[in-house]
């Protein structure tokens, strides 16, 4: 019997800020936390808490540095990001194609 597709979705990656931080680190490779902030309209410190875990969890790398004067925060999909966001889209799909088949 295979599992459910439910009950492999990853709960790091599923949770929607951090799934759209992944798909925008994804699409972009190289993303600074401004732009984050204000695409996802988040506050400052809600996104700092996701990047967090996200980063904890090795899913994403975070670069801080400057930018002539100004601080700037860079945030990168790892390799482990890719695959588990890719696994996440895959059981996903699966979910919908089993409720489209109803």
């Amino acid at each position: 019997m295979s599992r459910h597709p439910i009950n492999v979705l990853n709960e790091v990656v599923h949770q929607r800020v951090r799934l759209g931080i992944l798909t925008i680190a994804h699409e972009t490779n190289r993303v600074e936390f401004g732009y984050l902030k204000t695409t996802m309209e988040l506050t400052g410190g809600n996104l700092s808490q996701h990047l967090t875990v996200l980063e904890e969890a090795g899913l994403i790398a975070v670069e801080k540095g400057y930018e002539g004067k100004r601080a700037r925060t860079w945030v990168t999909i790892t390799k482990a990001g890719r695959l588990e966001l890719r696994e996440e889209v895959k059981q996903l799909k699966l979910l919908i194609s089993q409720i489209e088949r109803k």
